[in-house]
Parts: C-alpha cells; structure tokens; sequence
C-alpha cells in the first residue's frame, strides 16, 4: 500500500470523527438500527472478523445516503474467563502468550498492565475501537460504546433476569453441565468463547450397565440401551490397566479416565485399586436384563477415554463388535494366548434385536459384508455404526427377542429400557463429552454435576409459538436459515444460564454466588445502546439504573414524575430515552457469524419476545459465514491470522474491504487470498486513473453514445437498490466496481468526452462507491470540487439520470456487430483493407414485426405466421423466399425468452447507427467501413454478402 493510501485514510477518518457524522440522533427521517454481533474479548481479532463487520459499516452508510437516519453502535463481550485466563498466562509470563501479544502489536512496556483482568479488558477495548472499527473508517455510534463487564452494563442485565423470572421462565433443577476442572462451568458451543478447542462437542447421555463378576462389577458403557437385549459376550482391553471403585458397597472396574470423569457427577466414588485388564479375559459376568453369562474377551477397540473403557457386546447391531468377534473366532493364537475355549468363543452368534427398515435380521453382519470390511480398526467401521444406528432409531422396531418390549419402536422403547434397568439397579447414568474439550485456562472440561442449576426456560411452549411466529414475518438471511429456524426454535430448550467459579460477568440478582453466563447475557443487548450513551455521558448516575427506571424507558411502565423521584434522573432525561426507545426500537439487522446459527440468534429473539413488547421485536437476521485459513475456520485465540493492523498497513482498508464485500456470497466460506485482495487493490487503482483521465479529457460535442452511458448508470443505480433490499453487497460491488468501470472504459474507447456527461457520471459512480471504498470516494468527491462528505451525499436514484432503452440497446447492437467482426477475423486470419456492413432489406424486417406482434399475443407458431406473411401483398410477392424465412423466424421467436423478445422489438435504426459508428470502427480496425442497405442495389457486394443479412445482425464482407 502507498503511503498516499494511509495518509487519505487517516484524513477522512479524522475529518468524519471530528464532524460527528456518526452520532445518532433522534429526528423525523426514517431510521435504520443495525448491529454486528459483539465479539468476545479473547484476544486479537483477525482478518476473518472484518468480513462481518465490514458489511455493517457498508450497509448503513448506504442506509443514510439513502436518507435514512442510521444507527450503528458497537461493544465487546468480556463475559467469561478470556480475559482471567490471558492475564494469568502473562503473569505467569507464559513464552507463547508474550510472542502473541507482541506480534500482534502489544507495547511491551504496557505487558505489565495486563496481569489483571480489568486490564485486559479496557486494553482490547481500545484495540478493538481504535486499531480495528475506526482504523476501516467505521462510522459507530462511539458514544454508545459499551463493554459486558462495565457496572452499568451489570445492572441491565440483572433488569432482564427479573423480567425473565416475572415471566417464570427461570427454571432451578440438578443439571450436569460442561465445568473447567480449575475454572468451573463453561459453554460449550461453535463460538467457543470459553474454550480453546472443542466447540462442537456435544454430551453424550451414557448407561452405565453393571456386570456382576464373582465380587466386583465390571461397568459398560453404551449409548443404546436398548440393545441390551442381544449381548453376547463381554469386551476388555488386555492392554489397559483397569481401576476398582467403591460405589454404594459395590465394587466397580472401570478405567482411570472415566473414574477421573465420573467423580465430579456421583460424590461417594472411592478408589480402591487395579486391576489389568488381562486378569478379566476368560471369566464370565452376568448381564443385565437378559441376566446370562457372558464370557469376557479381549478387544483393543476398547478405549479407557471413551466411556468407561469396558463394552458390552452387540455383533448383531454394532460392527466393531462383530468385525472383532469374527477375527477373534478365526484366530487361534490369540484365544491360546488368553486360555480361551475355541469351541465356546466360536459358538458366540449374533441375536437379532431390531427390525429395521431396509435391513435383515443382523445390520452389522450385513453391513460388514456389503461394505468389505475385514479388518478392526477400519476407518469405515465409523460410517457403518452410524448408518445402522441412526436407521435403527428411527425407523426400527423391537424384534421378538426383546420380551416385553417386542414390537415397539426403537426411539420408544430405548427411554424405557433404560429407565427400567436405573429402577432395578442394574444402571445408572454418566455423562461425557463426545470429544476433548479445553478451556480457555488450558485445563481440561469434564461433566460435573450442578444440584440447584437456574436454567432459561426456552422450551416454554407459548414462547416457543410466538417466536415462532414473528421469526416468519423477519427477514432473515440467509433464505435457508429463515426457513431453518423455525427448527431451531423448536428444539431449542432449557439453557443454563448461571455458573459459579472464576468468572467475569454479572451477579444473578437471586443468588449471588452465580455469575450469568456469556451466552444469556448477550441476547437483549442491543436495546441497551439506547440507554449507555446517557451512562457514559454522566447523565445517569449508576444508582439510577434501578428495576423503576428500566421498566419504565423500555416497557412503559410507571409515571415519570415517580420514577424521577425514585431514581434522581430528571424527567426530561427519562422521557429522551423513552422517546429515543420508541423511535429506535425495534433493531432492524442483527448480524453474525454462522456459529450463532444454533444459539445465540434464537436466544436473542426469544428474549426479545418474552420481555418486550411485540411493536419492539427485531425485524432481521443476517448470518455471514467465514474467512478461513488453509486449514479451516481462522480462531482468534490461536493465534496464526494476520494481525488486522498489518493487514491494513500491506494493502490499504478499502482494498479490504472490496474484498470483503465482493469475494463471495456472504453465505459461503472464503479462503483468506491475499493475491484475491492484491487484484481488488489493482481494481480500485485502475479506477483512480480510469476518473483521472476522464476529468483530463478535452471536452467533446454529445454524441448517441453519451445517451447510453447516462442510461447505463440510471439502470446500475436501480439495480444497486434491488441488490441492497437483500443487502446484497456482492451484487452491488460487482455493478459499482467492474460493470461501471467496463462502461466507462467502452464510453471512452468509443471517442466520449462530453463534459456535461462526465460531471454526472462522476458525481453518480463516486457516490456508488462511498458505502465499499468510502475513503478512495471522498477523495475523489473532493477531487472533482463537490463540496461536503461524499458520505452524508444522497445515494445516486434511478431517477437522476435520463433512461433511454433506444439508446443502450442501440450501442449494445454495435457491440454485438463488432463481436462479430472479430470472430471472422479471427477465423479467417484476414488484415482487413475494406469491411462492408449490410443491415437487414425492410421485408425481413416486416415479417419479424408480424412474428413479434404474434409472440406478444402469445398466438406465435411457425404455421401462424407463415400464414400473416402470406397474407402481406409485398410478401407474398416473394414466394418461398419469404416462406422460409417465416419458418425460420417463427422457430428462432419460439425459443427466446420474454426479455430476448422485447430486445428485438427496440426500434435501432441500424443503418443510421452503424453509419454514425463507421469513424469508430474504421479507427478500430484500421480499415475503410462502408455501411449498405442489403436492398441497396448500388451497394459494393462483390461476394453477395447482402442476402444473409437479418435484422439485428447485419451481413458483413471483409477484404
């Protein structure tokens, strides 16, 4: 990037901060309230954030260039251990975190700061604002700036849960929840907020299945309880060293993970010592339910950190299980290694259990030989477990082995059998996350079990309806989701809402020891840019910032005059803020990135609707997907992403931003491409000297070609405002950027230069740009002696500029002639000397009006008008000349859409047209251009070129 790029950059940015043109302030135009989703305070943002935030800032200012008035305000999102765990890392002076932060721009003198908390929070709030939203010229409401971890921020918050207990959507009951074993509960979800890997980890609900074994109880973990009803034997992994547990004066085997997951869910689990696995193959154990003796034998797919380490043997439904009963049957060696009875492991035979659709009566026997699988361990062994079990859910039924429960469904009777086995003792329950998880602090996240968890109620049914409801009458983006969330809606239950631990975040206003979490408080924020501004103006003490005062500016509640008594703000203040609630309210747009898919956009609108009133649910949600890395999703936390400052520095904000508005559809990943932004670069100053040439042109009389410009640029602005109801920035960058500049660089090219056309086209296509490229446009704006921020300029209208169809379907037949000129050059290999062009006799342009007149009256067919032209005197005259070609006519209509019809019903005086080009065309071909009727009988036709002329698309002979 030039420095004369950083140096524009930096001067608009100051003169539209020192201007205020982002402050937002109650008037009577129309407004528009537009947010991104906070980001989290984890770390330095990346290049990939820009992308999301980037398109607010183009989105409103193309908002109020279109006289809306705008609001755009920003915060951060400190809730949680982001901030407690980096100080941690630097005060520990941890080598890794140190290099990050200093890579990415950190002073070191100011590393001593940040060993507390706070102070990692007010450092990256300044980071954010200063080198991230103001350095790409955001225009954010800054004066509504506000942080989760701010106290006024706090008492919001504490607001929204009495409106949510008023509701009785606060919910208390035993819940085992995701903890850090030092830092307690965390969330586990696709933004990853408290954790450093394993976002997408789910929970996985295990029966524990108890095994009597002489004195001890050997424990089985399965996810299909229901299956118990064909176990066969017994797996153990010789390999691994098993534990005894004492559990309620049993003694269980399990393995040293699971017991170390089990204790922080049962509370009387004593360790009592171990035992190898090796020790167990051969004896016998009695199974639950079907309460037969199974053999116990050996299988190294048993993994001591999935489950318990021990597993119960179903080779009729589970492929491990029967891949590895078969290779063990077939494997002398190893059943003398253990002492096992050949002719007992060899009768062991699968039991069908489920009958499921598309199956016989043993999936995994099936399953296996379909699929070739002949070894453990197979990678495809995954797939065939997952195809049988999820057919085998739901759409299965309880064989006639299963006893009492033969013939149910299997997604029936799996909660039953479970329940019944946790009745009769031979189970329990343990929970486990489906993969590793790692909370930010570096420590590992387990299940623990919470006795007195408060929950949100979000699986209310009436709350479910009516968010249900207006999610149909949003505009959500992109389509699918909007169709999606209804689901979403649906499934979306009971969320826990607090934790205890080490944690940033606001004390729940029932019970102190629990700080909400980051999820819950950060659904209703947008509402709270309303009331921050007067927070941190010093117009609202914090001990004005009461339940009175809340209820009242947002729900009406209360008269003024009492709640100014009760609070000390005055009763002009609280009228402004209600005033500004009511005009502000609801939020137009809440963007962000596709993780909040599943959690955060749902919990944002449940709130909405169960605490405000209907007239202030939001209207939309745009999701945005991400800028990824080589090797997928970029993570702020890990470091490895260009820092944003560098990014800027390398090539210049508004390259960025071209490409973050041009490079793909919003709704589909990019891979970071900093050759892709090299050309976008290139792009933007390709269209510098495209503006610089036009402004030193000479001046030139106006001519049909300036007719088609000023038409072009009208239609352009009407597209940009069709592509902009749907916020399609794609669209609007590809016609600002790459149509505009194509039509600019052909006006040229045919000899424009009208002075009165390129003030309006410079003045229309400068402002086009403002909302991508705002600091290349007000740089031009000013270049071209307009007056004012080309930001707060009307966006161009459709109407501005004169339309005139004649005039573009006019110049686009020149280029379709020229096109085809070339094409002859370019297979013959001519140098032309002579080129003649013969436009179309006037009877072949008769019998394409007829068939034209036919197609509009939708009476078109090749019999029809074969029949009208007959009918024509003049026509007729021409016998089967005029026959053919009405056939051929007739054929070539009936296969044009409506649009290609109505192009070949513009009126284009070809001759006069082409004769007025004939100056261009001959400096373009370095050749003398002669321009004929095809019924010209003087023309020049030495090779009777004429007769193939057609309207639209004229002869064309070359010497």
């Amino acid at each position: 990037m030039s420095s004369w790029t950083a140096e524009i950059e930096a001067k608009w940015q100051q003169r539209w901060y020192e201007a205020g043109i982002f402050e937002a302030n109650r008037d009577d135009r129309p407004k528009f309230m537009m947010i991104f989703a906070y980001p989290g305070l984890t770390g330095y943002l990346h290049v990939g954030h820009m992308r999301g935030y980037t398109y607010v800032d183009a989105i409103t200012r193309y908002k109020r260039m279109c006289g809306f008035n705008v609001l755009f305000p920003v915060g951060t999102h400190a809730t949680g251990n982001g901030a407690i765990s980096l100080a941690k890392r630097i005060r520990e002076k941890d080598q890794k975190t140190i290099d990050y932060l200093l890579a990415n721009g950190c002073p070191p003198e100011k590393l001593a700061e940040l060993t507390e908390p706070q102070k990692v929070v007010d450092f990256f709030n300044q980071v954010y604002v200063n080198q991230y939203w103001k350095r790409f010229g955001f225009l954010a409401d800054w004066r509504r700036f506000t942080s989760t971890t701010n106290p006024d921020y706090g008492q919001f918050i504490q607001w929204q849960f009495r409106k949510l207990h008023d509701r009785g959507l606060l919910i208390q009951k035993p819940y085992f929840a995701p903890a850090c074993v030092e830092c307690g509960p965390v969330a586990v979800d696709a933004s990853e907020t408290d954790l450093s890997k394993g976002g997408n980890a789910e929970t996985n609900e295990y029966t524990l299945l108890k095994f009597r074994c002489g004195d001890l109880f050997l424990v089985a973990a399965t996810l299909r309880p229901e299956t118990v009803y064909g176990q066969t034997n017994f797996w153990v992994n010789p390999d691994v060293e098993y534990v005894k547990v004492r559990r309620k004066g049993e003694l269980w085997v399990i393995s040293r993970p699971s017991y170390d997951k089990m204790r922080y869910q049962k509370d009387d689990l004593t360790l009592e010592g171990t035992i190898n696995g090796t020790e167990l193959i051969g004896k016998t154990c009695v199974a639950p339910v079907i309460h037969r003796e199974l053999p116990v034998l050996p299988a190294t797919f048993c993994k001591p950190d999935v489950g318990t380490g021990l597993v119960t043997s179903v080779p009729s439904d589970a492929p491990d299980d029967w891949i590895s009963l078969k290779l063990l049957q077939e494997d002398e060696a190893i059943m003398a290694r253990y002492g096992l009875d050949p002719t007992m492991v060899r009768a062991i035979e699968p039991i069908p259990i489920i009958e499921t659709k598309g199956y016989g009566p043993l999936p995994a026997v099936e399953m296996i030989a379909k699929m070739g699988i002949t070894e453990a361990g197979d990678p495809r062994l995954d797939e065939a477990k997952k195809a049988i079990y999820k057919d085998g859910f739901h759409t299965g039924r309880m064989s006639s082995n299963a006893g009492q429960f033969s013939g149910m469904k299997v997604e029936e009777a799996k909660e039953l059998i479970k329940q019944m086995m946790i009745e009769s003792g031979e189970a329990e329950l343990f929970y486990d996350l489906s993969e590793e998880v790692i909370c930010r602090c570096g420590r590992p996240v387990v299940i623990r079990k919470v006795p007195d968890q408060w929950f949100i109620d979000y699986a209310n049914p009436s709350l479910t309806e009516d968010s249900k409801r207006h999610a149909r009458s949003m505009q959500i983006l992109p389509q699918d989701y909007y169709v999606n969330i209804q689901g979403v809606l649906d499934w979306f239950r009971e969320r826990a809402c607090v934790r205890q631990g080490n944690w940033l975040g606001t004390r729940f206003p029932y019970d102190s020891k629990w700080i909400i979490e980051a999820i819950s408080d950060s659904t209703l924020y947008p509402i709270y840019y309303l009331v921050s501004h007067y927070y941190n103006s010093g117009q609202l003490p914090l001990s004005s910032l009461t339940e009175e005062f809340f209820d009242h500016v947002y729900l009406g509640k209360g008269d003024a005059s009492q709640v100014a008594a009760s609070t000390g703000v005055s009763v002009e203040v609280l009228e402004r803020i209600r005033k500004d609630v009511s005009y502000w309210y609801p939020l137009d747009v809440n963007l962000g990135g596709k993780e909040h898919m599943t959690v955060h956009f749902p919990a944002f609108l449940m709130n909405h609707v169960a605490i405000l009133p209907e007239e202030l649910w939001p209207r939309g949600i745009f999701v945005n997907w991400y800028v990824t890395g080589k090797l997928g999703k970029i993570s702020k936390s890990k470091g490895g992403a260009e820092p944003i400052p560098d990014a800027a520095e390398r090539f210049g904000v508004d390259a960025l931003r071209l490409y973050y508005a041009n490079i793909a559809s919003p709704f589909a990943d990019v891979e970071w491409d900093e050759s892709a932004i090299d050309n976008y670069s290139s792009r933007i100053d390709r269209i510098l000297r495209t503006v610089d040439e036009l402004k030193a042109l000479p001046g030139a009389e106006r001519q049909k070609v300036d007719d088609w410009l000023l038409s072009r640029m009208s239609n352009r602005a009407l597209t940009i405002a069709r592509a902009m109801e749907e916020y399609d920035l794609r669209r609007t960058s590809n016609e600002v950027y790459f149509e505009t500049l194509s039509d600019v660089r052909w006006y040229m090219r045919r000899g424009g230069g009208n002075a009165h056309t390129i003030s309006h086209l410079l003045r229309s296509w400068i402002r086009m740009m403002a909302p991508i490229t705002p600091h290349v446009a007000e740089e031009m704006w000013a270049g071209t002696g307009e007056q004012g921020f080309v930001s707060t300029t009307p966006f161009p209208s459709s109407e501005e500029l004169p339309k005139d169809a004649l005039a573009e379907a006019s110049e686009n037949y020149l280029k379709e002639v020229i096109t085809d000129i070339n094409e002859i050059l370019k297979v013959t290999g001519i140098t032309p000397r002579k080129l003649y062009l013969y436009v179309s006799p006037k009877w072949k342009r008769d019998v394409l009006e007829l068939g034209l007149d036919l197609a509009r009256s939708k009476q078109l067919s090749v019999p029809g008008l074969t029949k009208a032209v007959m009918a024509k005197d003049d026509l007729k005259r021409r016998g089967k000349e005029s026959a053919d070609f009405a056939r051929k006519t007739a054929e070539d209509l009936l296969k044009r859409s409506e649009m290609e019809l109505n192009k070949l019903a513009m009126d284009i005086d070809e001759k006069a047209y082409l004769q007025d080009a004939a100056v261009f065309l001959a400096r373009e071909l370095g050749c003398e251009v002669g321009v004929y009727s095809a019924d010209d009988p003087t023309a020049p036709d030495p090779q009777k070129k004429a007769r193939a002329a057609q309207p639209h698309r004229p002869a064309i002979y070359v010497e």
